[in-house]
């Protein structure tokens, strides 16, 4: 045997054995990591069990008549809480942190007893640096859990991290787990199957006239688009056409259908209705509109004043760069809803340090803030940014909104509250 061929079996051996090893050593990682996630989940969900449903006087039930709408009937005020960005990664790198936006979570629910929750996107964080797991599933069912636990309604729009390109799971797969019967509490469905996007909803508060006092409608504002299938350089899409020729005719269909309710009411009940008057409605969505950006930018070169667009409410902005990160193209819903006259408040996440809600053109433009444990670097351990966002809509249906702050005393957590530091997220504010 020549020399070649020895060295040649030499190297080959080599060869054979480092891939042993290396198979060996990704075989003991995949079993411990799914090993402690295991754990880790068991963990959450036992956490959860013990949580205790939220004592209400009287709980509304909504009433589900067509595939994503709803009606909550009822002829009191109601309270609608909006949480945003929960980011829960499930997975065997996030169990501590996913356990805080738990304890977060309950606390704010359980001191504000809302009739409904609204969750303007990523419930699920499926980033496998930072949550130790592709599986969206595994935060997605961990929230629709702790939404059993409390016995709260809830409904969801999906933003562009509940379903990676790289996750498991899809928005409509996600959505039959979802409405399967598993979770009561969910209102969650696919919505209309030619318009685009999955989870376009409406939710009406209709009162014992049978009048619509506001509309709650809910987008789909998708993901990433222009080849940027990873998010990497921050590509968000817009709202569809379709969605918006969606939302056009629901808003039409909507106030025909008050106009037509209050017809049939007698003298003295019509009498306190304006039949001609369009449906008062909210929208909400994970991505912001391009207007946000708008409105924010003339705020701050306006000297962070008020000018005849622009009539600031509260909160601030404490992102950097563009501050505001929506879709990359433009699109024609904030145009529709001040051609229709209908909608005055559009409620977003997304950004995860903005918080404020500004007038721009007579729609309220409102961010929630965020839950976020997980995502942003450093995030875990600041606090000003952290808490939900309390609306609350009158007999009459007209809506006031408020960001709170999950730090305040009103906010007993059933487990200890970690230590933060309350930075101050705009410092060129006056």
């Amino acid at each position: 045997m020549s020399e070649k061929v020895k060295v040649k079996g030499k190297h080959k051996k080599r060869f054979l054995k480092f891939l042993c090893i290396f198979l060996c050593v990704v075989i003991v990682y995949v079993a411990v990591t799914t090993l402690i996630t295991v754990i880790g989940l068991k963990a959450n969900r036992n956490k959860i069990k013990t949580i205790s449903k939220v004592a209400y006087e009287n709980q509304l039930v909504p009433e589900n008549y067509d595939n994503g709408c709803w009606n909550i009937k009822t002829d009191r005020d109601i309270k609608v809480v909006q949480l945003t960005d929960v980011h829960l990664g499930g997975g065997y790198l996030s169990i501590n942190k996913d356990s805080k936006a738990i304890n977060a979570i309950a606390a704010m629910l359980t001191a504000e007893k809302p009739d409904l929750v609204i969750v303007t996107g990523d419930i699920s964080y499926p980033v496998p640096f930072q949550a130790g797991t592709f599986n969206n599933k595994s935060g997605a069912t961990l929230f629709a859990e702790l939404m059993e636990s409390l016995g709260i309604y809830w409904t969801a729009c999906y933003g562009n991290h509940d379903t990676e390109s790289y996750s498991y799971y899809s928005r409509e797969q996600l959505t039959e787990i979802y409405s399967s019967g598993d979770f009561p509490h969910c209102l969650l469905q696919a919505g209309p199957e030619d318009v685009d996007g999955c989870g376009n909803q409406i939710i009406n508060i209709v009162n014992s006239d049978n009048v619509i006092t506001r509309s709650l409608i809910l987008f789909d504002s998708h993901s990433y688009i222009d080849g940027d299938v990873f998010g990497i350089a921050w590509k968000y899409d817009n709202i569809h056409d379709n969605q918006i020729e969606w939302y056009k005719n629901t808003v039409k269909a909507l106030t025909e259908q008050n106009a037509q309710t209050v017809s049939k009411l007698s003298a003295d009940r019509a009498a306190l209705y304006d039949a001609s008057a369009p449906v008062k409605t909210s929208a909400f969505m994970h991505i912001p509109l391009n207007e946000y950006r708008t409105a924010w930018n003339e705020y701050v070169d306006n000297g962070y004043k008020d000018d005849e667009n622009i009539t600031y409410n509260y909160g601030t902005a404490g992102e950097s760069g563009k501050v505001v990160y929506c879709g990359v193209h433009d699109d024609m819903l904030f145009e529709t809803m001040l051609e229709l006259g209908s909608t005055d408040s559009i409620f977003c996440g997304h950004d995860h340090l903005n918080n404020f809600s500004i007038n721009y053109k007579s729609i309220n433009l409102n961010y929630g803030m965020s839950i976020d444990y997980l995502a942003y670097s450093g995030i875990s351990r600041i606090g000003s940014q952290r808490g939900c966002g309390v609306l609350n809509i009158d007999t009459e249906g007209n809506l006031t909104s408020k960001n709170e702050n999950y730090y305040q005393d009103k906010y007993l957590s059933p487990y200890e509250k970690e230590d933060v530091t309350m930075q101050e997220l705009n410092s060129n504010m006056p």
